[in-house]
């Protein structure tokens, strides 16, 4: 279930380079090593689980089971709409399918939804140190906390928002949304997109019901959301969805 990259245990600055005050106290932290997943994991992946096992993601069910304020998040024409009907399949909600997107990262999954496919696939969900440790040993200038979002003339290098949020977005990255896995140069590790693209679940608490989400996504741009560093962290609802969150697994190493 896609290729791993062996990231080498060592010490984590969690927290380094902090610009908003959750991202705050910086603080040393050691990290075993693990493998993870070279790119988010999806909609082909997640259709092979989902064929495998029948499983029926949170929004499905919310609809399913007819539950007051079912369905998930889409952002469309400068703000957030909760569609009823908006899943992993249908991303833009009722009529919309992801025919020839299979290769595009699955959004609208919940961490419940996460952490099955993560166990059906043989992994698990990183932690918060975890990802944050594959991150920064990945930026092409481990010295500027950036460096994975933009190179040093301001060229994007991941996909995130260029532009004024939320009104006016050129694309010089190439997307005005989501982009396929792997659209990007991977870095120093050998990982494509975990900065930009989509957030993705960690399994560590941010709050009550809340959980941490990591990376920042196609939506974070620099006069509003500037999370696309490996010290950005955001709190996520953990039965909640939207089109702007996915995830990739982790293993550990003696599971190799």
């Amino acid at each position: 279930m896609g290729q791993f990259v062996t990231v080498p245990g060592g010490v984590l600055q969690k927290g380094r380079d902090a610009i908003y005050p959750e991202e705050r106290p910086e603080m040393e932290l050691h990290v075993d090593g693990f493998r993870i997943q070279m790119h988010e994991v999806t909609n082909d992946q997640f259709a092979a689980f989902v064929a495998a096992t029948g499983y029926v993601t949170d929004a499905e069910r919310g609809l399913i089971e007819n539950r007051p304020g079912a369905g998930s998040a889409v952002f469309r024409n400068a703000r957030w709409h909760l569609i009823s009907g908006a899943s992993w399949k249908a991303p833009d909600g009722p009529g919309t399918d992801i025919e020839g997107k299979g290769n595009w990262p699955v959004i609208h999954v919940s961490l419940a939804d996460a952490m099955a496919y993560a166990a059906w696939a043989g992994g698990r969900i990183p932690s918060e140190e975890e990802w944050e440790h594959a991150a920064r040993l990945g930026l092409p200038d481990p010295e500027r906390d950036t460096s994975g979002a933009f190179t040093d003339d301001g060229k994007p290098r991941a996909n995130t928002w260029q532009g004024i949020f939320p009104v006016a977005n050129t694309g010089d990255d190439g997307f005005a949304g989501a982009a396929p896995v792997g659209c990007f140069p991977a870095d120093r590790l050998g990982l494509y997109d975990m900065i930009g693209n989509v957030w993705e679940w960690t399994d560590t608490p941010f709050a009550p019901g809340n959980n941490t989400i990591k990376g920042g996504s196609y939506l974070c741009a620099d006069n509003f959301c500037r999370r696309y560093r490996p010290a950005a962290r955001h709190p996520q609802e953990v039965d909640f969805s939207s089109n702007h969150i996915g995830f990739r697994i982790v293993k550990d190493l003696e599971a190799e």
